[in-house]
């Protein structure tokens, strides 16, 4: 396949999937909002094998001022082996992103993965809801496409500063989710109405699991209602990392754990966690 220029099997425990490095071609990389581009990929079918929440580590391009040293960890926002494609969204925010967003059609890119582990979605769990703001909703995209592939009811509520950086509406919309929109801007994205929001959904439809991304405040509010309303669900958290396979320590945080704190790398032990285990920071 083309888009495979150079392959190397990484070792890794049994019990895990085989990471890979690999040479990928830009397909296209693109603008989606003021904020937002959307990076596609031709992958080869090796790196395709993988779960929501999991990541890439990209390895910027380097070019006249920028000049990116590590590589940077990046959320899947989409991987579709029947075409061959995987997709990253992101937001320029730093030397890295905005060195991905020099990338051309027809040029590579050098990715490493798939790392970490992901969401899981029970067999017995019907309804899910997801929660999210901004850049996090990339993060949980692909969870959106694995509850379809499952047949399971999704409700989908898309949190931003205003309504024209609210992401993947479109996307969570034609996956089938009911999808509710709160921005700052309209003044919906306050905690007191969201949490109002879910109490509702709770008592519509009732609730089975809840996945949300990064936010202390998301997680704050949901660890609530789970305890009080005794419904499990997972965070993907967001750490700075470096090595992103698990040697460097560099991204170790605590977690609550049968009444003791623990210490766990989110890119090796994550970087899904249990909800109600995540310490905010």
């Amino acid at each position: 396949m083309s888009a495979l220029t150079s392959q190397t099997a990484l070792e890794s425990p049994p019990e895990t999937r085989q990471i890979y490095e690999v040479d990928c071609t830009v397909k296209s990389n693109t603008s989606v909002n003021g904020e937002y581009r959307l990076l596609k990929l031709d992958a080869p079918q090796e790196i395709l094998d993988c779960e929501p929440g999991q990541f890439f580590h990209l390895l910027c391009p380097v070019s006249g001022k920028l000049q990116p040293y590590f590589r940077r960890p990046m959320s899947i926002y989409g991987y579709y082996p029947e075409k061959g494609e995987l997709h990253f969204l992101y937001k320029i925010a730093g030397e890295g992103t905005s060195a991905l967003a020099t990338l051309q059609p027809g040029n590579s890119l050098n990715v490493l993965g798939p790392l970490g582990s992901g969401f899981e979605i029970n067999s017995d769990w019907k309804n899910l809801l997801l929660v999210a703001r901004g850049v996090g909703l990339a993060t949980l995209a692909p969870l959106a496409l694995e509850a379809r592939r499952k047949n399971k009811q999704l409700t989908a509520i898309c949190s931003a500063r205003s309504s024209d950086v609210l992401m993947s509406i479109d996307y969570f919309r034609n996956l089938g989710a009911r999808v509710i929109t709160i921005t700052d801007e309209d003044g919906t994205s306050n905690i007191e109405n969201l949490r109002q929001l879910i109490e509702e959904q709770i008592e519509d439809t009732g609730i089975d699991a809840m996945y949300t991304c990064g936010s202390n405040r998301l997680l704050k509010l949901l660890q609530s209602i789970g305890k009080q309303h005794n419904i499990p669900g997972q965070i993907a958290l967001e750490q700075q990392m470096a090595c992103g396979i698990g040697m460097c320590q560099c991204c170790v945080r605590p977690f609550q754990r049968d009444g003791n704190i623990v210490q766990e790398r989110v890119c090796k032990e994550g970087p899904v966690f249990d909800l109600q285990e995540a310490i905010g920071c």
